[in-house]
């Protein structure tokens, strides 16, 4: 790296870490501002809020919700000072082409994309986790759904149950019903009363039973207070509470997704755009970066005003088609992965055609 490299990924990266602390500073007010009727509602402390909740649980999710938005601002920001002190022109009429001008700001959008990857996969989870845990307990108590009615659940090829009530907190259903099959044919169905998760021996207890076994024309029907039966199902399958799959880690979504792929309760979509959205979406610092080079990089009349606004204006719109294309995801019945896939690949086409047009 020579010189100017070295001074474009300073000052993209200081610019974009005052950004971040301005937006974190005001998201941080408004929310207070939001949820303090609630905080003193439910008796949470200073400390619980100031550390359980924003610094270890909202800051790092509005942080990673808003990395595009900050990081397009930051490059417009800088660039547009740049080419208005007359410093970019001297650069591309000192030899160097606009596409090795390219190269610093490469360097440093790969470092938010390593950071922002990472902390998707690995780190967000577990700060999601915090976040949510909180809210359940300070914030809205009253919207936690800890009973789920009328569940069927797939557990494996051959065998289906079904829970009328299940209470997640208390590892407790009711109704219980379940059907083994060899084909089409009905080989065993279970009946009981109750069932209950055994944490300490990872089983569940079934309690007045009723199990009756089908061989051919023949029929066995047996009948007890209580067994013990090892089955693939865990009372965090039937957990429904809000952002559940943003607090999960990647292994526990993949592993949720493989079950989901043999039990069809109807989550995929919500699991699989969980998934895609962790591994696209820090794509965007590389998407962005690219479209901010392109529209700040020529001096205009009126100072850096209408570059930063126009970059505003952007980001807002690459946010909100996020959106958009989630909600056709989750209602509209399109595939989860062409809807990570389509604002990002937009915005590239968009990137590519203002780079084309850049002054060069």
């Amino acid at each position: 790296m020579n010189i100017i490299d070295r001074y474009i990924i300073s000052k993209y990266l200081t610019t974009f870490l005052f950004t971040v602390g301005i937006f974190i500073v005001v998201i941080v007010i408004f929310d207070v501002s939001e949820k303090l009727d609630d905080f003193l509602k439910y008796k949470a402390s200073f400390t619980q809020v100031l550390f359980q909740y924003y610094a270890l649980g909202s800051v790092p999710f509005f942080l990673n919700m808003l990395t595009p938005l900050i990081n397009f601002i930051a490059v417009i920001f800088f660039t547009s000072k740049m080419a208005d002190q007359t410093e970019i022109v001297p650069i591309l009429n000192g030899g160097m082409s606009f596409n090795r001008l390219l190269r610093p700001y490469m360097i440093a959008a790969s470092l938010i994309f390593t950071f922002s990857l990472v902390s998707n996969l690995y780190i967000l989870p577990v700060t999601n986790k915090i976040k949510v845990q909180f809210e359940n307990v300070y914030v809205k108590p009253h919207k936690v759904n800890t009973t789920t009615s009328s569940t069927h659940m797939q557990i494996d090829s051959n065998t289906y149950v079904y829970i009328d009530n299940f209470d997640t907190q208390r590892a407790t259903g009711t109704g219980f019903v379940m059907e083994k099959f060899d084909g089409r044919e009905l080989k065993e169905k279970l009946m009981a009363d109750r069932v209950v998760w055994d944490s300490v021996t990872t089983k569940w207890r079934i309690e007045n039973y009723t199990n009756r076994i089908i061989n051919g024309l023949s029929e066995e029907m047996l009948k007890g207070e209580k067994r013990d039966t090892t089955l693939d199902m865990k009372p965090q399958d039937f957990e429904t509470y809000d952002n559940i799959f943003t607090a999960m880690g990647t292994d526990e979504l993949n592993e949720r997704i493989r079950k989901e792929e043999t039990r069809g309760t109807g989550m995929m979509n919500d699991l699989l755009l969980e998934k895609y959205k962790r591994i696209v979406h820090p794509f965007a610092a590389f998407i962005l970066t690219l479209m901010g080079v392109a529209l700040s990089s020529k001096k205009v009349r009126g100072g850096i005003g209408l570059s930063l606004g126009l970059g505003i204006g952007l980001s807002f719109t690459f946010l909100v088609f996020n959106q958009f294309s989630t909600m056709f995801a989750l209602k509209g019945g399109l595939p989860p992965l062409i809807a990570v896939l389509i604002p990002s690949v937009t915005f590239l086409l968009l990137a590519l055609v203002l780079l084309k047009k850049a002054p060069k």
